[in-house]
């Protein structure tokens, strides 16, 4: 029984145009006030929410509106965030690093779950989902804590300000605490909202071939 209620199609499309708008509105506020911060935020940002576009458009992917819509909404958050949010809101970090845990949980399930059902000669149990996924965004968010740190490390060589940093040992606690609950609620609910997410993708993308 599915207990999530989605929005349709349509409706996905239009709060992921609205969201872009936004983000065009942030770096466009950036040049304004000259903010190279908000610049390199809102266009970095906008270029990831235009992905799932470009991967349907140039390789045939067909990709559900939903997806689309969680990554524009993961990116909106954190451009918000390096907007001014995090030095506003203690908790506007870890409500990113669950989000984009979450996301990047989604993304990894999607693509374990393809290969499972394309392939005759992978067999993965439901068991292994659950690990599975704990152990990509673990991963995910070791490396991207190694980056946060190398760029506090270049920033200190450069006298340059990054758009991402580390505020010591805590912090870092903390943000991955916070993925180890974004992969948590996608390992726990994945196999309920997102199989059939996958199940479509193959369908859409066999039809394409046969076209």
């Amino acid at each position: 029984m599915n207990l999530l209620v989605r929005p349709s199609q349509r409706t996905q499309r239009r709060l992921t145009r609205g969201l872009q708008l936004a983000l065009i509105g942030i770096a466009v506020y950036g040049v304004v006030y000259t903010e190279p911060k908000a610049i390199a935020n809102g266009s970095i940002s906008l270029l990831i929410t235009m992905v799932p576009a470009l991967l349907e458009r140039n390789y045939r992917v067909p990709l559900d509106p939903w997806l689309g819509l969680w990554i524009t909404l993961a990116v909106v958050l954190h451009t918000l965030g390096s907007a001014g949010l995090y030095a506003q809101f203690g908790w506007w970090d870890s409500l990113t690093h669950a989000m984009s845990a979450s996301l990047v949980a989604g993304v990894g399930y999607t693509f374990a779950r393809g290969v499972d059902l394309h392939s005759d000669r992978v067999r993965l149990p439901k068991q292994f989902f659950f690990v599975y996924v704990l152990v990509v965004v673990l991963a995910f968010a070791v490396f991207w804590e190694l980056f946060e740190f190398g760029l506090d490390l270049l920033a200190e060589e450069t006298g340059v300000t990054m758009p991402l940093a580390q505020f010591g040992l805590d912090d870092t606690v903390k943000d991955l605490m916070f993925n180890f609950l974004g992969a948590v609620l996608v390992a726990v609910f994945g196999q309920v909202h997102l199989s059939g997410v996958v199940e479509r993708i193959l369908e859409e993308r066999l039809a394409a071939e046969r076209a």
